[in-house]
């Protein structure tokens, strides 16, 4: 528990001094262009995570952001660790909502803060809410935001890529919306390899090839499943080389 407290801390506890701009957020016109709003939220979560990063000490390398398309978009990574998101938010240059343990929803400002992120929340016990997180995940994609989705569905720690699971594909077919993979290496010697200390580490990110919309609906699920953790494993193979 002390752990869990600990860490919480260490990546929540900026959140508190952001009150003043979450309530101008709240007070936004609801008809404002999606990606103009979602620009304007991902102000205070890159500033965040960016902050998470440097108080690790951790140098993080990204390539491949010249493959992020204008629009919504279905993001998708393997899962390292726990600092997978602020690793992402602190690099991709395109906001994005991800999906959160509906426990996370017990924390004031941090439940808001994801919310206007447009974050999608799952009750791990409950059958029904993982079937509810697929609708909501294309309803936030066909309201013109992006999402981004770990098809592991858990951290590998850094034993590597493990078998994805069919959901994102079922996202992205019933949203008709452009999938890109990313690859990330290294997040797990931030603290997942320390039992739960934080060292600085040497993170790799990269952003592969999109596989647009019409790709995504001719292919059948599983050929789309298979060819996304096929690129994913390739791509961190090499990382995991260059080390």
């Amino acid at each position: 528990m002390l752990k869990t407290i600990r860490t919480f801390s260490y990546l929540f506890g900026y959140l508190p001094f952001t009150i003043r701009r979450l309530g101008k957020i709240k007070k936004l016109n609801p008809q404002l262009d999606s990606n103009v709003r979602d620009l304007y939220v991902d102000e205070v979560p890159k500033v965040w995570a960016t902050g998470i990063m440097k108080r690790t000490k951790s140098t993080i390398e990204i390539t491949g952001t010249e493959h992020l398309p204008a629009g919504p978009v279905l993001l998708i990574s393997n899962h390292e660790g726990n600092f997978d998101i602020p690793v992402l938010i602190s690099t991709i240059p395109k906001p994005f909502g991800f999906i959160s343990k509906v426990e996370v929803k017990k924390f004031p400002i941090v439940n808001d803060w994801m919310v206007e992120m447009n974050c999608v929340f799952i009750d791990r016990s409950d059958r029904r809410s993982a079937m509810n997180v697929l609708k909501d995940s294309t309803e936030k994609l066909r309201e013109g935001h992006s999402i981004i989705i770990f098809p592991e569905g858990t951290r590998s720690k850094g034993t590597g890529v493990q078998e994805f699971k069919s959901g994102f594909a079922k996202i992205a077919q019933d949203a008709g919306v452009t999938v890109v993979p990313i690859a990330i290496h290294g997040t797990s010697d931030i603290m997942e390899k320390n039992n739960n200390r934080i060292r600085p580490a040497y993170v790799q990110v990269e952003v592969l090839p999109a596989i647009d919309a019409e790709t995504v609906l001719d292919m059948n699920r599983k050929q789309l499943v298979d060819h996304a953790e096929a690129v994913i494993r390739q791509a961190v193979e090499a990382m995991q080389a260059k080390v």
